[in-house]
Parts: C-alpha cells; structure tokens; sequence
C-alpha cells in the first residue's frame, strides 16, 4: 500500500518506520533537515533505518490510498488545505492527533464526506535526531469511524497491526478520545509551564495535586456528557500515562521552549468549552490554559515567534 504522512516528528516517524516495512511510505514535512535526513538514512527507530520517501510538496502524496495526520492540532488546517480536490475519494484519512477539533478541522479542509477514521495512541517516542526516535514503551492503538465505513476502519486496523502496533476499532470512539484528552489534559500543561519532562508530575507533589484536580475536573465533564470513560479512576489512569512516559518532554514543552502556540486550545481549552455546554464548572483546565496562553504571549512579545 501507499501511505502518506504529514508531519514527521516523535509519531510520525515512529509510525512510518513501522509501517514502511511493508508499505511505500511518503512523508511531508517542513523541516528542511529532517526531509534530508530521511533521504539520507531513511527512518530510524531504536536504531534501525528503513527506507522511506520524505518531501516538502504536498503534491508528492496525491495518490496515496492512506493519509496519517501527525501535525499538532494548531496546523491541521494549514497542513491539509493542499490536499482538498486531490485525493481520490477512496483515499482514508486517519487522525491519531491529541485534543478535540481535528475532526472537524480535517472536514472543512477536505470535506464532509471523506473517510475519515480518528483513533487515540498511548504510542511514545522520544526524539533523538532528525527522522530519529526511540520508542518508550508498548502502547496501544484504538480507532473508530468519523465517516469511514467498517471495513475502512479494519483496514487501517490490519495495517497497523501488520506492522507491529496492538490496534483495535471501537465502535464509539469518543470514550477513547476522551480518555486520551483527559491524560493529555492533566499532564501536559502542568509539565510544560514547570519546563520538566512528564514525570514531574509525579515526583512533586504540588505539580501531583494539580494534574489530579485537571484530571477528575474533566472527567466530570465527559461523565455530564454521557460518555462512559474506559476507566472508573482518572487520576489513576493518568499515573499508567506518566509511569509509561516519564523522561518524555511532552508536545506543549517543545512548543513553548520553540516558542510557538501550542494545542492547549485543543485540550485544556477543549475541556473548559465542553464543561460550558454541559454547565460544569472548570476552574482548573479554564486557569491552565490561561498560563499557557501567558506564557505564549510572553515568549511572543520577546520576539521568540517566527
């Protein structure tokens, strides 16, 4: 099969690396460095390279039969605008993407119709060059459908399990993507605004006590929506997350210290707009995303944005 991948950070070159083992793998990527290095010594995980192709046009990926969505939340729109018209309509789209909205980001730049299959990743990757990762941990994958029929989602399920990846389809998917959301939530601000991989919210107590309140604060969100979390515990849920990634600095630490706006719109935002619409309260993620927002617009005014 041939399969595209836009965006090829931390996931996109672990997922890519796996699954041009038995696949044409093309990726598009904006760093000039990284699309070298792929061309140069294809992907690498733990060590071993395989071959894959990498381009800054998104041309070069119009005729594949499946497109992986890797980028942050933040440029899902600008990252797919290039493709709308050129795919074939047989072509599936998958998101494994954190937060709430690329659903419907992908939709406006490719339409309503398109099948689409979203799912959520425990898969890590720390990052140790160009288009080279180490994975931490055995993750699981769950997809589902957001306009993709059945035997779409089983296919993108059998491609991913035929690479090495445990991936599974749910029926609903949502209780999954809140899952994720939750985790992603509680860990990632509380990390990045301490400039300190995940595992801060373990070791300090003070940065435990926030995460825990971010955590059971939107679970009560997505309990007063109805939808039945793959957990009864979140606070618990979260800790499996940060034990599994640990030494990892997480999506929002990277985009702060590079100095460019981060998905917390996506997450904690998300979180507080749900909590709005099912009238729960949430001081928490509402004052999270706040001094996250501070701190983008503090790296801003000093320049740091390109």
């Amino acid at each position: 099969m041939r399969i595209g991948i836009v965006g090829a950070g931390a996931l996109g070159a672990l997922f890519g690396q796996r699954l041009a083992a038995g696949n044409e793998v093309v990726l598009l990527e904006r760093k000039r460095e990284v699309v070298e290095a792929i061309r140069e010594h294809g992907l690498r995980v733990d060590g071993e390279s395989r071959a894959a192709r990498a381009t800054a046009e998104p041309r070069e990926l119009y005729g594949v039969q499946a497109l992986f969505v890797f980028v942050r939340a933040t440029d899902t729109l600008r990252a797919l605008r290039p493709f709308a018209g050129e795919l074939s309509p047989a072509t599936a789209i998958v998101s494994l993407q954190n937060g709430l909205g690329n659903e419907e980001a992908i939709k406006t730049s490719l339409g309503g119709t398109i099948p689409l299959v979203i799912g959520a990743t425990t898969e890590s990757a720390l990052t140790v060059g160009p288009a080279e990762v180490r994975r931490i941990g055995d993750g699981t994958t769950v997809l589902g459908s957001a306009g993709a029929s059945p035997e779409v989602v089983n296919r993108v399920v059998r491609l991913l399990t035929e690479a090495g990846f445990r991936a599974s389809a749910a029926y609903d998917i949502r209780p999954h993507l809140w899952g994720k959301l939750i985790a992603n939530a509680a860990i990632n601000p509380v990390a990045a605004l301490l400039d300190r991989p995940n595992g801060v919210v373990l070791t300090n107590e003070h940065a435990g006590d926030v995460a825990r309140s971010l955590a059971q604060e939107a679970a009560t969100v997505a309990n007063a929506m109805r939808i039945p979390l793959p957990f009864t515990d979140p606070w618990s849920y979260v800790r499996t997350i940060v034990e599994q990634t640990a030494e990892l600095d997480n999506s929002m630490l990277y985009d702060l210290r590079a100095g460019v706006p981060t998905e917390v719109d996506f997450i904690n935002g998300a979180v507080a707009a749900a909590g709005r619409r099912a009238a729960v309260p949430t001081p928490y993620n509402e004052t999270l995303a706040a001094l996250v927002k501070a701190r983008e617009f503090t790296r801003k005014t000093l320049g740091s944005y390109d």
